[in-house]
């Protein structure tokens, strides 16, 4: 799962363990304040809570429940992929993040469909976040299917790895426009803006042009992120070519400090933007011109269209 910090899902994963914050703190030896600072951030990236009243019971939200189930299988499918040092990806060589035919995925291992399995949904995580409601209503209104739900696929590539190898009956996915050899349909678009200080003179600005961001430092999500591609493939198709990178964290508070304190832009879409444009001491842009938006995409896996409840599942989520 390579958007929100591989740290934070770690803490997120020893607070269920333990079942409180106090337990979590004395486990790994940090201080409450600490887990807190974490899962704040997490629920940040995600766009949505994990927990209510976490300082007392601690108990997971019906979207928590779903991350933790999340988290287990695709710790099961891929242990490395919890690895906090592992190398990052190499840089895609493409920045729109399109698939073609020259863009071929190797061959991955496939496990023949069993008629009865859990219908599996492919998503970023903040995308379950927009639909999590409904995926509840048709869950209780349909008690005989099963859903499993995987929160590792953020891009097009991504989700054709997860349709080819099997493991997604349904996949969202993010990208600049449809991309070819992955037949998918438009759900919605998400803007992308750039945030920074109140007191930045960017932000004081009535217009901010292209030109003007070229000497403005850029915060950033970690390399390893899946969302860093696909916000820099955004930026380069906009135009928008910012000055040298000063941090890079999944930390969503050190970005927080770091804006309000002049240190430069940062770029974000979805809920993760629609929270910093609500927070006191930040200010979006006023770019002259707007950047790219991002599409929200579904495909689903032809090979699963005979099972009961894959097409009404997919269609339920557009309405």
């Amino acid at each position: 799962m390579t958007n929100p910090s591989l740290r934070q899902l770690d803490i997120f994963a020893q607070m269920v363990a333990a079942g409180s914050l106090t337990r979590c703190a004395q486990t790994l030896g940090v201080s409450s304040a600490a887990i807190e600072r974490d899962m704040a951030s997490l629920e940040m990236r995600l766009g949505y809570r994990l927990f209510d009243d976490l300082r007392g019971a601690a108990r997971l939200t019906p979207a928590g429940r779903r991350t933790a189930q999340a988290m287990t299988l695709l710790a099961q499918d891929d242990p490395s992929q919890w690895a906090e040092d592992e190398a990052p990806p190499p840089p895609s060589p493409a920045p729109e993040l399109l698939l073609d035919a020259e863009a071929q995925l190797p061959p991955l291992p496939a496990t023949p469909l069993a008629p009865n399995r859990a219908i599996i949904l492919a998503t970023p995580a903040p995308v379950f976040g927009h639909f999590q409601d409904a995926l509840t209503a048709f869950e209780a209104a349909n008690d005989d299917i099963a859903i499993t739900l995987d929160l590792s696929v953020q891009s097009a590539v991504d989700a054709a790895r997860a349709i080819e190898s099997l493991r997604a009956d349904i996949a969202y996915f993010y990208a600049l426009e449809e991309p070819a050899g992955l037949p998918s349909r438009y759900g919605w678009s998400e803007q992308v803006n750039l945030y920074a200080g109140t007191d930045h003179p960017l932000a004081r600005a009535g217009s901010v042009s292209r030109g003007d961001l070229t000497i403005t430092p850029q915060l950033a999500v970690d390399p390893r992120n899946g969302l860093r591609p696909i916000i820099d493939a955004a930026l380069a198709r906009g135009n928008a070519r910012l000055g040298p990178v000063m941090l890079e964290t999944d930390n969503m508070f050190d970005i927080i400090t770091a804006l309000r304190e002049g240190a430069g832009c940062f770029a974000a879409f979805g809920p993760m933007a629609r929270d910093l444009g609500r927070m006191s001491g930040i200010r979006r842009l006023a770019l002259d011109v707007p950047l790219p938006a991002i599409e929200v995409r579904q495909t689903v896996n032809e090979r699963s269209l005979s099972r009961p409840g894959v097409q009404a599942l997919a269609d339920f989520l557009f309405l």
